[in-house]
Formats: C-alpha cells, sequence, structure tokens
C-alpha cells in the first residue's frame, strides 16, 4: 500500500497519521510506503525557474537555496529578522510560481479562485483536469514511481487547503491507473462523514471513505486478520527527516483522539460526537524515548487537543528527552508554581493555552470551566518557570458583546509580560452543534461540504463588527501590539518555541 500526505500544510514536521498507519499495517505484516508529497511538492515548487521580473521576487529565487539552508539552522531563529525575511521570500517565490495557473499557494496555504474545497462538484472538477493544479508537474512524474507494484493508494486529508490538490491526484490517478483502489481518510474526511444525513459524493472516483482512526478499516480493506490491533509506536525513519523546514526534527505525537474536557460550549468535537480515547501514559512515555532515540528531534510537538492532567504530571516526573510543546487546559494543575517548574525540567518549552475570552461571563456561558482567577495565577506560573505562553482567544460568541471583549483586551494587556504569542480567532458556528438551532441556520460558506452556519447573533455583535474592534482597538493597544508581532509569519505555533530558544 501507499499512503499520501498531499499539498498543502505547513511543511515544518512529518505527518503524523501516515507514520502511525504505516507502522501499523506493517507490523500485521502488509508492505506499506509512506511519501511527503506535501514536503517534496513545496520544494519541487520552490526550485522551479521563475519568469517574474520584479525585483522581490528575482532576489527571493536567487536566495532560495540560502534561506531553506536558513531554516534548517537554529542559529536563524535567534535573529527574528533573518527568519522573517527567509520564510517572506520563500513565501514569494511559491506565491509567483502558481500565479498563472490562477492559484495562490503559500506555505501555509492553498486558494484557487474557480474552485471551492467546500463544493464537491468543484472537487469533482479538480479531479477531471488535474493537469490545472499547480503541483501537477510534480506529481505526474512522481506517482509513476511510485505506483509500481501497488494495488492500493490512501491519502491522509486533514486541511481544507489540501482538498483540491488531493482530489487533483486522484483524478490523474483514476485516469492512468484505472485497476487501483483508492482510500481517503483524515481529520477532514471524518468531520464530513459525521454530518447528518452524509452521502458520499466521490463514489466514482474513491474506493473508500474512511472516518476516524483507519487502522482496523485499512486493515480490514487489505484483507488482514481481524482482531483488534495492538498499539505500534509511529514510524518516522522511512520519511525524509532532514528535508522538513526546521532546525532539526520536530516530532509529532498524539497521545490520545478527542478531548478529555469535552465539555465546551460550539467545539467541533463535540458537535461531531467524538469520544476520547487516550493512549496509556506509560505507553505515551515508552513511544517519546523510543521515538526520540530513534530520531533526535529538536522538538516533540504533542497533538492532542488537550494534554490530559496525567499525561502531563508523568512528563513531569519523566522527562522525554527532548524540548516538548503542546495544547493544555488552563486548571487547578498549572496553578501549581512547584508543577509548572517540574513541566520546565522535564522539557515543558511552551504551552498552548485555548483561554477564548477575558471576560468571566463568556467563559462560564461556553462551558469553559475555566476562572480568571486560576487564569492569572497560571500565567504567571508558567512564566515564573520559563514556559512560554500561545494564548488562544475566540471573538464574536453569542454571549460576547464589545463590553466583554473590551474586558478580554484588559485582561490580555494586564498580563502581557506573561502571554508570549496570540492567535485571534473569529467564531464560526458549527453546522450541526447543540446550540445551532437556537441562533438561526444560514449560509456561512457557500458549499454542500461546509461544517459551519452562519449565526443571528442575540446583540447584533456581527463579523464585521468585531473585525473593526481588533483592528481599531485590540491590535493597537501598545501592550498587545507587541504580543502580536512575535507571531512567527506561516508557520505561527508551530515554529514559536523555536524563536523563544529552546534549550
Amino acid at each position: 500500500m501507499l499512503l499520501i500526505f498531499p499539498p498543502l500544510a505547513k511543511a515544518c514536521e512529518p505527518p503524523a497519521g501516515i507514520a502511525r498507519l504505516g507502522a501499523s499495517l506493517k507490523a500485521q505484516g502488509i508492505s506499506c510506503r509512506t511519501v511527503d508529497a506535501n514536503l517534496e511538492g513545496q520544494l519541487w515548487l520552490l526550485k522551479q525557474p521563475l519568469s517574474a521580473t520584479d525585483t522581490w521576487s528575482r532576489r527571493a529565487f536567487k536566495g532560495r537555496e540560502r534561506n531553506l539552508v536558513a531554516l534548517r539552522d537554529i542559529k536563524t531563529y535567534q535573529n527574528p529578522d533573518r527568519y522573517r525575511r527567509a520564510v517572506s521570500d520563500l513565501n514569494r517565490i511559491l506565491a509567483i510560481s502558481a500565479a498563472e495557473t490562477g492559484v495562490t499557494v503559500g506555505l501555509a496555504d492553498y486558494q484557487q479562485r474557480a474552485l471551492s474545497p467546500l463544493r464537491s462538484a468543484d472537487l469533482l472538477a479538480a479531479a477531471e483536469e488535474p493537469e490545472q493544479n499547480p503541483f501537477y508537474p510534480y506529481f505526474s512524474q512522481r506517482l509513476p514511481e511510485l505506483l509500481a507494484d501497488v494495488g492500493t493508494v490512501g491519502f491522509s486529508l486533514n486541511y481544507l487547503s489540501q482538498v483540491l490538490c488531493t482530489f487533483a491526484m486522484i483524478g490523474y490517478i483514476r485516469k492512468n491507473y484505472p485497476a487501483l483502489k483508492i482510500v481517503l481518510g483524515g481529520g477532514l474526511i471524518t468531520s464530513w462523514m459525521q454530518r447528518p444525513g452524509w452521502s458520499n459524493p466521490f463514489g466514482n472516483l474513491v474506493d473508500d471513505l474512511i472516518s476516524g482512526p483507519g487502522e482496523e478499516p485499512l486493515l480490514a480493506l487489505l484483507g488482514g486478520t481481524s482482531a483488534p490491533m495492538r498499539h505500534v509506536t509511529p514510524d518516522y525513519t522511512t520519511l525524509p527527516l532532514v528535508e522538513y523546514l526546521s532546525p532539526g526534527l520536530i516530532l509529532p505525537y498524539s497521545a490520545g483522539s478527542g478531548c478529555y474536557w469535552n465539555r465546551c460550549s460550539f467545539c467541533p468535537e463535540r458537535a461531531e460526537g467524538n469520544a476520547y480515547h487516550p493512549v496509556p501514559t506509560s505507553q505515551v512515555l515508552s513511544d517519546l524515548q523510543l521515538l526520540v532515540e530513534q530520531t533526535g528531534p529538536v522538538l516533540i510537538h504533542l497533538l492532542d487537543n488537550a494534554i490530559s492532567p496525567a499525561l502531563l504530571h508523568t512528563l513531569a516526573k519523566n522527562p522525554p528527552g527532548a524540548p516538548w510543546y503542546g495544547f493544555a487546559r488552563i486548571d487547578e494543575h498549572l496553578a501549581d508554581p512547584e508543577f509548572c517548574h517540574a513541566l520546565k525540567r522535564s522539557g515543558c518549552a511552551m504551552l498552548k493555552l485555548g483561554l477564548e475570552s477575558g471576560d468571566q461571563s463568556v467563559l462560564d456561558r461556553m462551558c469553559k470551566g475555566i476562572n480568571l482567577a486560576t487564569v492569572s495565577r497560571v500565567l504567571n506560573n508558567l512564566k515564573e518557570a520559563g514556559i512560554r505562553v500561545y494564548c488562544y482567544l475566540l471573538f464574536g460568541t453569542p454571549g460576547e458583546t464589545v463590553v466583554e471583549a473590551r474586558r478580554t483586551l484588559e485582561f490580555v494587556a494586564g498580563h502581557h509580560q506573561a502571554i508570549n504569542f496570540l492567535n485571534l480567532a473569529l467564531f464560526n458556528m458549527p453546522l450541526y452543534g447543540d446550540e445551532t438551532s437556537e441562533y438561526g441556520n444560514e449560509l456561512f460558506y457557500e458549499g454542500d461540504l461546509s461544517l459551519y452556519t452562519s449565526f443571528r447573533h442575540p446583540d447584533g455583535w456581527d463579523r464585521k463588527q468585531v473585525r473593526r474592534f481588533l483592528d481599531s482597538e485590540f491590535k493597537r493597544h501598545p501592550a498587545i501590539a507587541a504580543i502580536v508581532r512575535n507571531d512567527p509569519p506561516q508557520f505561527s505555533s508551530n515554529h514559536a518555541a523555536l524563536l523563544c530558544g529552546i534549550r
């Protein structure tokens, strides 16, 4: 079997999904190859001749090899201006290289003017004319090399930015290798398939769709044993670990699926009914220690929606052997200063915290289970311990108006010394959440594959007003503006810990 991670996503770390699936299939005696076509495709596009005549594009193309080397050198991350210049120039090359095809390509995004990733008809159109995709010259050469002696091809589709490229590659395979079986899975496919009344619009193009963890369904499709599969440590050694756009390997690892809290209002995980399935902490520790020994990562990225308290305590007592970061809930565990220092000693370089709001009434209405007094203690503890904070805020929820949003501004400004990075998001209403019917159900993103709906804010605090507040008030506060400027362009949280000087 061939497992493919398609363009386009941030190419700063290997794809965890196909590394896990590939290892599981091999453990069952099934021959399997994993290919990161996202990384390969971007590197291919970066090296193609450019026809642009403007000074920036010529300079960027001339320095492309130097900038690729720079992003793989830790010294670059100690010089923010050099880092930003390297990222900006590489992003420029990608943008110019695909401009003639009507596609906007970047290091972190893919948009096609004529086609939407949320309309199934457009995905079928992308498959019908794969040569219109800017990555076609790459994959039309690469796929024939990969498909020899392969009976099944699986695509891991997780982000909207991957959708149109995925279907262009599927269309190429279907036209040129009609006997091959094509399987499609990943996080985005799971979300689509869990929509009520889901009907597969790709039946003539894709042989099988897989929702959720793919190990057992894939094994069944390939004629393997029907017995429950045992846990297998992911295998990254088949991927080009030295070619990613980071100064050494960033090792992604998932210690569970779903969210252990699973109570927040408007949460997509809750709306989709995804249960929490953790890997036992002893197994996580064993996996991490083995993977660190095998690959020598510069940083471990824990992919969980929220690292469980049990795992945090396990890591605090048993350092995994490399610096690490991930999402954590703000709770009483982190309100203990000694525990935060223990996390730092274990290698914790940064925690991503989903604060969402600095107003207690908004937090309560969202069922976040967060107390602002506890948040203050946690932020102070993490700062004292030397753990950086990437804080996530959500504006425009039904329980928020400009009054509550200004309280968030005041809270963040009052704690600016303990917050290193900010992610500012506008609220999207899940299409099939428990609360959706209360606020109206209108088109938000046009397309039969959309996961979100528009809604009528009970106090008229619409998206236009939220954007105006963020641009004219929130981001202009001097203390907050300084934090916003820290965010790594394109790579955001994936490179943030590196800019903090991990050690």
